[in-house]
């Protein structure tokens, strides 16, 4: 069987080189335009060729999304925006819009070119469709089964590639085509701008009643009917494998360092074990289980994968993350100074945080000492994305992550 490839999102440039040293051989990436997450910091041209470059010195992949539905006013730029992309040697462009995939072909046709999952891939038609163009790959839609795939795998060239959603956030659309942001915002999802109106908080309203608002659930609150849980396939990769699917994606270009990190390293383990043998993946699932459950989520489901989701893979009485760790940093270069970190949230000295390590360790230590950038003792680091210097009483390395685990915590998306 061939070991499929870990792909995974990055927001930054700061996230993809943890995306790379966390166990992705892939990542897909967002410049500032043209692609579905305008509210994702995405990449300047300039941090998007520094993370080409690092990627590639790690033999990972970089995708670029392009894939927004794009009206009249949108081609130029396309046209303009894919000739500088061209020279910067990325591996494979995601796009959805059969306009913008003919201008990828014209403009750079030696690159790889991707099908979105906006693109609505529920068929074997649609892919073999697909392949005469010239895509390498199409990304399933999010409503398949393991049963469907499987299918689609069996009547397409043995050369085409199925991606799929594997992990993270589910739409409740099909396939992410959604009118409900730009109906009440103005914001378009299909445009980049999606206010996940789904997962907010709904009434009925009788239309010879205004203003009487029913809740559609018995809760005071109302209901949150839209709001599903969270995709999770880490108990499934047999099956995955089986189908025959070629990557496994993670959702989440808007998602923390912290987060991707704990995603990619525990697929990347689950994965690795897998393809050593049956025995140790099953032996090593409750390490899985609760390494995967160490970033923010909404509960877990497994989605559309066996079947069609009932009311048990939504939640109605709240719209809020499970959080179980606080990110505080990333550890930088050490100098005389110390480690440096940009710290992310507050940590003060004598406290116990937990450095968290690409092999899978996580150890717990008392922060000894911390130093603004002249050196100055002190005992907190009370500012957001402050410089700072810091002694844990043991070495570290580079890109190891630092975080803290907190009691029941929620946190509001």
């Amino acid at each position: 069987m061939k070991k499929p490839e870990l792909l995974v999102p990055a927001s930054s440039l700061e996230v993809l080189k943890i995306a790379v040293i966390f166990g992705a051989d892939a990542v897909y990436i967002g410049g500032e335009v043209f692609g579905l997450r305008a509210k994702a910091k995405n990449f300047s041209m300039e941090d998007m060729q520094e993370g080409i470059d690092f990627a590639h010195s790690y033999g990972v992949n970089v995708y670029v999304t392009a894939n927004i539905l794009a009206h009249n006013e949108d081609l130029e730029g396309v046209r303009a925006y894919f000739t500088e992309l061209k020279e910067m040697k990325i591996d494979a462009l995601i796009i959805s819009d059969p306009g913008i995939f003919m201008i990828a072909k014209e403009i750079c046709p030696e690159l790889e070119i991707h099908i979105s999952t906006q693109a609505n891939n529920t068929n074997f038609g649609t892919y073999q469709f697909w392949y005469q163009q010239g895509a390498k790959r199409v990304v399933s839609a999010r409503e398949l089964s393991l049963q469907e795939i499987g299918e689609i795998r069996r009547n397409i060239p043995e050369d085409m590639e199925i991606e799929t959603f594997i992990h993270g956030a589910m739409c409740i659309s099909y396939s992410g085509r959604c009118l409900l942001s730009n109906y009440f915002t103005g914001r378009d999802a299909n445009q980049g701008a999606c206010t996940h109106p789904c997962r907010w908080n709904y009434a009925v309203v009788e239309e010879t009643r205004p203003g009487e608002y029913m809740p559609v659930f018995e809760n005071e609150r109302g209901t949150y009917i839209f709001n599903s849980k969270d995709l999770c396939m880490i108990q499934h990769i047999p099956e995955l494998v089986e189908a025959g699917i070629d990557s496994f994606k993670i959702e989440g270009r808007m998602k923390t360092a912290l987060y991707v990190a704990a995603v990619a390293r525990t697929y990347r383990k689950a994965i690795d074990d897998y393809f050593v043998s049956r025995e140790m993946y099953e032996e090593h699932m409750p390490w899985y289980l609760d390494q995967i459950s160490n970033c923010t989520y909404r509960q877990f489901t497994t989605g559309f994968f066996f079947g069609k989701p009932d009311e048990h893979a939504q939640i109605y009485d709240s719209n809020t993350y499970v959080k179980e760790y606080t990110y505080l940093g990333i550890v930088g270069q050490l100098d005389s100074k110390g480690y440096c970190i940009e710290q992310k949230n507050k940590f003060s000295v004598g406290e116990v945080i937990e450095v968290m390590k690409p092999s899978g360790e996580n150890i717990s230590v008392t922060v000894q000492a911390i130093r603004d950038e002249d050196g100055n003792e002190m005992e907190s680091a009370p500012h957001p994305r402050q410089k700072l210097y810091i002694d844990l009483g043991r070495p570290l390395a580079k890109y190891d992550i630092l975080r803290r685990q907190e009691k029941e915590e929620q946190a509001d998306e």
